[in-house]
């Protein structure tokens, strides 16, 4: 059977934005991208996202550290990021992909936020985005 799975992101959305314009402000190389919005009309607005994830770890999932690694890397950015979503408008938020496992011998992930990405969650002004998943459907 298969074993849990998780990645933590950080990422920035909104309408109408280029996340190449996000990627130079920022002065860090995002793990991915969706332009879509940057190119979509005003009747019909869609947004356009920048992200920067961790690797999809397996085994013993550990959402602490998976959250900390994101939150390393852009601490010394957070003013930067604070004026990147006033001046595009743009959502902040920390993410969480978890994939369960149905085996019951596999053990449950460590599921929570440490005292710093939690300081960074609020000094951003961003929220958490949790997604689970079942590796199976039973």
């Amino acid at each position: 059977m298969a074993s849990n799975k998780g990645r933590a992101y950080f990422a920035l959305l909104g309408y109408h934005f280029n996340p190449d314009d996000i990627t130079r402000l920022l002065g860090i190389e995002p793990t991915s991208v969706n332009a879509a919005g940057a190119y979509s009309g005003l009747d019909k607005p869609v947004i356009s996202s920048w992200e920067l994830s961790t690797e999809t770890v397996a085994g013993a999932v550990d959402v602490f550290a998976l959250t900390d690694i994101i939150v390393k890397q852009l601490e010394p950015i957070k003013e930067k990021i604070v004026e990147v979503c006033k001046s595009h408008n743009l959502s902040p938020r920390l993410g969480v992909v978890l994939t369960l496992s149905i085996d019951k011998d596999e053990s449950s992930p460590e599921v929570g936020f440490g005292a710093r990405t939690i300081r960074f969650l609020a000094d951003t002004g961003s929220f958490i985005d949790m997604e689970y998943k079942l590796s199976q459907r039973i």
